[in-house]
């Protein structure tokens, strides 16, 4: 029997098949869950196109975190596709260029950044909520937002509202039985890394500073966290982060 045995999961963010997002719809498919995919707009053929290359057919719905329309109607347009949900992941980021120039970006860069970023999360869970009756978990993708990191800049602070946003949630959705978790992992060598300038400096580093070392194309340790945290091994953990980055957010600076 697999870890994740007749769950039923939405899974966002699948862009590539190197994506954290995408090795967790295929663990969870590999672990006997049900999975369906999200996207929207000029990705959607894309993500139809990767989601062949999971081990089994996947649905894939339409779901912009910023619409409003989108996000009504998402346990109505799931329903039928699923009929409940016990996992939702949340693997989406978004930011304009100039929000990763710390000094000169606008208001208009930080809040579409908090809105894709952080905001999504709390918009993502109340509208799987009402499909996840018999509780179940959120799981959240960040990059450690303790510091202030090297071309981060505005991003590193949606992050850090977005792991906020994470213990609210554990907070309000507890007593339906709806666990909040996020896997804080090292960087993976995906879409949304490339959309940052200057990445390839975390590239070059995190290996030397990670105690068990690091691989920016293994997307596999994170997607493992997060499967485990979608499962019923852990009934009674929530608001919690988990470190998948080979040890460095433990070491001095």
């Amino acid at each position: 029997m697999g870890l994740l045995e007749g769950k039923k999961l939405l899974v966002t963010g699948v862009l590539m098949d190197s994506s954290i997002a995408f090795h967790v719809a295929r663990l969870a498919q590999e672990e006997g869950a049900e999975v369906v995919l999200t996207s929207f707009g000029r990705t959607m053929k894309i993500t139809q196109m990767i989601s062949r290359r999971l081990p089994e057919p996947v649905e894939v719905v339409e779901l912009d975190v910023t619409n409003t329309e989108h996000l009504e109607t998402l346990a109505e347009r799931l329903k039928p596709i699923i009929g409940s949900l016990d996992g939702v992941v949340h693997s989406i980021g978004f930011a304009p260029q100039g929000a990763f120039t710390f000094m000169d970006a606008t208001w208009e860069d930080v809040s579409t950044a908090l809105h894709a970023s952080a905001y999504s999360l709390k918009a993502l869970a109340k509208a799987a909520e009402p499909l996840m009756k018999d509780g179940g978990a959120v799981v959240g993708l960040t990059f450690d937002a303790k510091f202030a990191w090297p071309v981060y800049d505005w991003m590193g602070v949606a992050k850090a509202a977005f792991e906020s946003t994470n213990r609210y949630l554990a907070r309000d959705l507890g007593p339906q039985g709806i666990r909040c978790n996020l896997v804080a992992a090292g960087p993976i060598r995906t879409t949304a890394a490339k959309s940052i300038p200057g990445f390839e400096q975390f590239e070059e580093t995190w290996n030397n500073r990670a105690p068990l070392g690091w691989d920016v194309s293994d997307a596999v340790p994170a997607a493992r966290a997060c499967a485990a945290l979608l499962s019923d091994w852990f009934p009674a953990t929530t608001g919690e982060i988990v470190h998948v980055d080979g040890g460095v957010h433990a070491m001095g600076q």
